[in-house]
C-alpha cells in the first residue's frame, strides 16, 4: 500500500510502499477515497504547538511518535474484514471515527473516546489516512454513508464534527449572537450548522475576504474583515454596543483571544477551538464582575458523529471541498495548507 509518511518533524514527507495488513478479529480493512487535510496534520508535520511565552510544545511530549501517516479524516470502501466483524461487510461505503480511546479510563467509559487519557487517534498516535488503505482496530468505529459521496463526507470525521460539538456547547438560542472567528474549514461548516440547530444571529471573523463571501453564502448574517476594520468596535456597533452572547473561536492565538474577551456581553460564553497557539493574558476581576464563561471543545463524540452525518443525509449541511490531491503531492498539499491557499477544504483522492 502507498502511504505519505511523516519520518521526521519538519522534514518532507516520505512516499513509500509497504505492507498490506490482514485484518484480524474485529479489524476492518477500508480502501480510502477520500482523506481531509487538516490543520492538524500541519502541527503534526511542524512537531507541535507555540505554547505560552512562545514555549514549543513538542507532539512527540504528547505521545506521538515518528515514523507516522498522517491523516484523520477518512471515508471508503470496506476492503476485508475481521472473522468477528459484524454489521459490516466487504463493499460498505463508510465514514471512520478516528478519536480511538483506551476503553478503559473514566472519558472512554462516559463515552468521550475522544478525550481519553491515553488515546490511540487514527492518524495521529497510529497510522492513518495519507494512503491508499487504512486498518481499523473495530467495525464500531465506522458509520454507513450509504448516498452521501465520498469526499464531503471525509471532513465530517474532524471538522465538521469539532464544530458541530463546539456550537452545541455553546448552547446559543434563537435571538443571540454568535460570533465565530475564523472561516476556514471549520468555521464554513460551523455556519451551517449554527443555521440549521441554534437560530441565532451569525457573525463571522476572518482576514480573507474570498472566505468570508463564502461564509455569507452558506447563512452568516454578518462579515468582519478584522485586517481592515476593528473588530471589537464592529461586533459592539452590530450588537448595539452590547456585544455578543456567544462566541466560538477556531483561531485561538494571541490576537482572537483578547478580541473574544472583548465582544463578550456579560454571562457571555467563550468556547476555544483552535490550536494556532499563544497565551491569553486574562483580567482577573473582569471573569467575576461579567460572570462570562470560558471553555474549550476538542473534536467529539461518536454518537455526535452519527447525529451530524444524519443531518448531513437530510441535505441541512454541506462540505466544501475545494481542492483535490493525489498522495504523492501530500507536501505541496500541507504547503498550500499552510500558506492558507485553501477555502473549505482539501481532500486527498488515492
Amino acid at each position: 500500500m502507498i502511504c505519505a509518511r511523516i519520518v521526521k518533524s519538519n522534514n518532507p514527507l516520505v512516499i513509500e510502499d509497504i505492507p498490506v495488513p490482514k485484518p484480524k478479529n474485529f479489524e476492518v480493512l477500508v480502501r480510502i477515497k477520500a482523506a481531509g487535510i487538516c490543520h492538524s496534520d500541519l502541527h503534526l508535520y511542524e512537531g507541535g504547538y507555540m505554547g505560552a511565552g512562545g514555549k514549543f510544545m513538542k507532539v512527540e511530549d504528547r505521545g506521538v511518535k515518528f515514523p507516522l501517516t498522517p491523516g484523520h479524516e477518512v471515508s471508503g470502501v470496506i476492503e476485508d474484514i475481521g472473522e468477528s466483524v459484524k454489521h459490516y461487510q466487504k463493499g460498505d461505503k463508510v465514514l471512520i471515527y478516528p478519536w480511538i480511546g483506551d476503553e478503559f479510563c473514566h472519558s472512554c467509559k462516559d463515552g468521550n473516546e475522544h478525550l481519553c487519557e491515553s488515546p490511540k487517534t487514527l492518524g495521529i498516535y497510529q497510522d492513518g489516512g495519507y494512503a491508499d488503505l487504512i486498518l481499523v482496530p473495530n467495525y464500531k468505529y465506522l458509520i454507513k454513508l450509504e448516498d452521501i459521496d465520498f469526499n464531503s463526507s471525509a471532513a465530517l470525521a474532524c471538522s465538521g464534527l469539532t464544530a458541530y460539538t463546539s456550537i452545541k456547547k455553546s448552547l446559543a438560542m434563537p435571538g443571540e449572537t454568535l460570533v465565530l472567528i475564523g472561516a476556514g474549514g471549520l468555521g464554513l461548516m460551523a455556519v451551517q450548522i449554527a443555521k440549521a440547530i441554534t437560530n441565532s444571529n451569525i457573525i463571522i471573523m476572518d482576514v480573507d475576504d474570498e472566505k468570508l463571501k463564502e461564509a455569507k453564502k452558506l447563512g452568516a448574517d454578518f462579515t468582519i474583515n478584522s485586517l481592515s476594520s476593528d473588530p471589537v468596535k464592529a461586533v459592539k456597533d452590530l450588537t448595539n454596543g452590547k456585544g455578543c452572547e456567544v462566541l466560538v473561536d477556531f483561531v485561538n492565538n494571541n490576537q482572537t483571544a483578547p478580541t473574544a474577551i472583548e465582544v463578550l456581553r456579560k454571562r457571555g460564553r467563550y468556547i476555544m477551538v483552535g490550536l494556532f497557539g499563544g497565551s491569553l493574558e486574562l483580567n482577573l476581576p473582569l471573569v467575576p464582575l461579567r460572570a462570562f464563561n470560558i471553555t474549550g471543545a476538542y473534536t467529539g463524540r461518536y454518537n455526535d458523529l452519527v447525529e451530524l452525518v444524519g443531518l448531513f443525509k437530510k441535505r441541512k449541511l454541506n462540505s466544501i471541498v475545494s481542492r483535490h490531491y493525489k498522495i504523492e503531492e501530500a507536501n505541496q498539499a500541507l504547503e498550500d495548507l499552510k500558506n492558507r491557499k485553501i477555502v473549505g477544504r482539501a481532500v486527498f483522492t488515492p
